[in-house]
Formats: structure tokens, C-alpha cells, sequence
């Protein structure tokens, strides 16, 4: 039996339509290939992410800011509710293989933090850039479609 392979997909509870549907199409297309779905389980990116993967037939995990199981959107289908409040900001990257960041607010900004932080590639949507010593950080992998952000999720994952 080949091993799971587990994405987190990030993004902010109040998105964009474009956001909305690319994050749709990266949880069906992680579906398809039989990625386990990792998110923060609110609304948003991570809801429209986890809409994808669930009419798919994928796995989703949320893991939630608060102490309550039934916050999590109606997609996820494993909910962990850590009432740690956005410190769990820390926990989602890190569940995961690799990181594809879709738009976001600063909270997606502290989980882009938290994967490169920990050296997890994180691979973007119309998402942050980044600059240090007023240079361009090339950290995150800028990628124009669902479909590239997924190809390049397995390309890193698979080696």
C-alpha cells in the first residue's frame, strides 16, 4: 500500500472569487491523486479546498483555532479542535509535506513562516511575496494555476 501523501492548503477565511475556485480545483486535483487534505478547517480558502476534495472522495483534516469540533466547515471530515486559538497557525504547515499557499491575510503569512521556518516548500497562488535587507526572497514558488501548484506539490513530495 503506497504512503499518504499529506498537503497543507492555506489561505484566508475571506477570499477572493478567484481564490475560491482555485483553492476548489487544488482540493479536487489533490484528491485525485490521493492527497490527504490538510487545513485550518475555517471558511474561505479552506473551505472551498476542502469542498473540492470531499465531492472527490478525498481525505480532510482541519485543524481548528478553537476548543469546538462543529466550527469546522462542513468538508472536513476529521476535525481537531486544539482551543489553542491561531498558534495551531504552527501546527498546519507542519502536518503536511509541502504547503500551497492560495491569497491569505497575515494569518496565511504565519503559517508561509512557520513551512519555510521549518524548511517545508511552499508553493503559491497569488499569495505574499517576500523580501529581506530590501532584496526578493524567492522562498515561495510562484505558480499561476491549480494544476501547476499541485503538479509541483507531488513533484516535491515524490522527489
Amino acid at each position: 500500500m503506497p504512503e499518504k501523501k499529506f498537503v497543507a492548503v492555506i489561505g484566508a477565511s475571506e477570499a477572493s472569487a478567484e481564490e475560491l475556485k482555485a483553492a476548489y480545483e487544488v482540493g479536487r486535483q489533490l484528491a485525485r491523486r490521493g492527497a490527504v487534505l490538510i487545513c485550518g478547517g475555517l471558511g474561505g480558502v479552506m473551505e472551498a479546498a476542502c469542498r473540492g476534495a470531499k465531492e472527490e472522495g478525498g481525505l480532510t483534516v482541519g485543524i481548528l483555532p478553537g476548543g469546538d469540533r462543529r466550527q469546522a466547515n462542513p468538508y472536513v471530515e476529521i476535525p481537531i479542535a486544539t482551543g489553542i486559538g491561531y498558534a495551531r497557525n504552527a501546527a498546519v504547515p507542519r502536518s503536511a509535506q509541502v504547503v500551497i499557499a492560495i491569497g491569505g491575510s497575515y494569518g496565511t503569512l504565519s503559517e508561509i513562516a512557520f513551512a519555510l521556518q521549518n524548511g517545508l516548500p511552499v508553493i503559491g497562488i497569488d499569495t505574499w511575496n517576500l523580501s529581506r535587507k530590501g532584496r526578493p526572497d524567492n522562498s515561495i514558488i510562484p505558480v499561476n494555476t491549480p494544476q501547476e501548484a499541485v503538479e509541483k506539490a507531488f513533484n516535491f513530495i515524490e522527489g
